[in-house]
């Protein structure tokens, strides 16, 4: 037995043995070679020879926290603005961090003092961590760090009130065509929600809803309009994943702060960042920002930063990013109109949702004697060879491979997706008999 306790992300089955990796492959303790289909937080997949150099050669540096001066920080933050934001002439400072949701409770917090509010709006479905203020906006039940068992669910009280907006829409397509209602009757309560709120933060991939520039446009006039701050949530989107530097870049708005996390290291490092607009920053000018963290910017992190960051511009990873994302598009939509078991499916980049009809994903369920839809279709296409993942829920599936993966490998990604949906066809099918 174990003494591990374990999470995952396919609810309801075992999680695939890794023992290695190479490119965009896992290799599993049973001798498999199966593609890595579904995996945010490895942007070069697994052993990227320029990024295992680089760390070979920071495993000698010096252990410096983050209260002394190091040069490996301060490049790694200039290249993060010459590279990572370059043309965003807002932004103005940058504060690395460990994790997405460690720089989210920051983000956070630091709004809630600037302002003096202690409301934090978010909008529905979204997930923005584990710990702390980060928690309190994660309004995915599943991932809200309480306990789901037969006939109680406990999720732990929040510690600031939390107002929810409606998500954006934005799905390539949806099997009850439904019309999505005009911007101003969608988002109708929006500035009450703001007015008390310290800050809004967005996000652009939780629970399969992505960016929406009309969307982000109208909540961050609301917001500037509320003195409410808005903060983009790119630890997922953010380098790469969407197609382009930011997600928040598909629209005219900018943020006052986001938060990095997830590829930042090259999925190599955990590190995290916290950017601040250049107003934010003048505004905290004659104040101690005073929240030290001993192993924040750590040499190591920071080494991976740089080498992510030469490798994305050098490796031309956001072409090759933008030019993927009309094949998923396409084939997606097309597999998902021959799928009697399809719901809807969004996406951009290289992060896509197939939601699949069933249980409604408020229910947040404890293990169930049969595993859950999705996780079967999971565990169909990792006999088939590709690791897809549930993110837990009853019904989603979602695409995210490395951003290094071929056309030909995509392309036998999206095949087996297609043959182990017809699990879940025949899941649907006996329900509606």
């Amino acid at each position: 037995m174990s003494r591990l306790l374990r999470t995952g992300l396919n609810a309801g089955t075992a999680a695939p043995s890794v023992v290695g990796g190479e490119g965009v492959h896992f290799l599993l303790s049973d001798g498999r070679r199966v593609l890595d289909g579904s995996n945010t937080g490895g942007p070069l997949g697994h052993g990227h020879p320029r990024m295992a150099e680089a760390l070979r050669k920071a495993a000698s540096l010096p252990m410096v926290s983050e209260g002394w001066a190091w040069a490996g920080r301060d490049r790694a933050a200039e290249e993060l603005f010459g590279i990572g934001l370059a043309g965003e002439d807002w932004a103005g400072a940058v504060r690395f961090c460990l994790s997405g949701s460690e720089a989210n409770d920051i983000a956070l917090s630091l709004c809630q003092a600037l302002s003096g509010r202690r409301a934090i709006a978010t909008r529905e479905r979204a997930y923005h961590g584990l710990v702390g203020l980060s928690r309190d906006v994660t309004v995915q039940p599943h991932w809200h760090g309480g306990l789901a068992a037969p006939g109680a669910t406990r999720v732990p009280p929040a510690g600031a009130p939390v107002h929810v907006l409606p998500p954006p829409e934005g799905a390539a397509w949806r099997a009850d065509g439904a019309v999505v209602p005009p911007i101003a009757q969608r988002l109708h309560g929006a500035p009450g929600m703001l007015a008390d709120s310290a800050a809004v933060i967005l996000d652009y991939s939780q629970g399969g809803f992505y960016h929406d520039a009309a969307y982000q446009d109208a909540v961050a006039g609301m917001a500037r309009e509320a003195g409410c701050l808005w903060i983009a949530d790119e630890v997922v989107t953010g380098l790469g994943r969407a197609g382009r530097p930011f997600a928040f870049q598909g629209g005219a708005s900018r943020p006052d702060i986001v938060t990095l996390g997830k590829g930042l290291g090259g999925g190599m490092q955990a590190v995290a960042a916290v950017v601040l607009s250049e107003e934010v920053v003048a505004r905290m000018r004659g104040s101690s920002w005073q929240n030290y963290g001993t192993l924040r910017g750590h040499p190591m992190a920071m080494a991976a930063v740089s080498a992510y960051l030469t490798i994305l511009r050098e490796e031309a990873l956001l072409e090759r990013v933008a030019a993927l994302e009309g094949l998923f598009r396409r084939r997606l939509v097309e597999m998902a109109g021959r799928h009697p078991s399809a719901f809807r499916v969004a996406g951009q980049g290289l992060h896509w949702t197939i939601e699949l009809h069933g249980p409604d994903w408020r229910e947040w369920r404890a293990d169930v004697a049969e595993a859950p839809v999705a996780s079967q279709v999971a565990a169909r296409a990792l006999e088939l060879g590709a690791v897809i993942g549930t993110s837990g829920e009853q019904t989603s599936l979602f695409l995210a491979p490395p951003l290094v993966i071929g056309e030909v490998e995509a392309e036998r990604l999206l095949a087996i997706l297609d043959e182990s949906l017809l699990v879940a066809d025949r899941a649907h099918n006996g329900a509606q008999a």
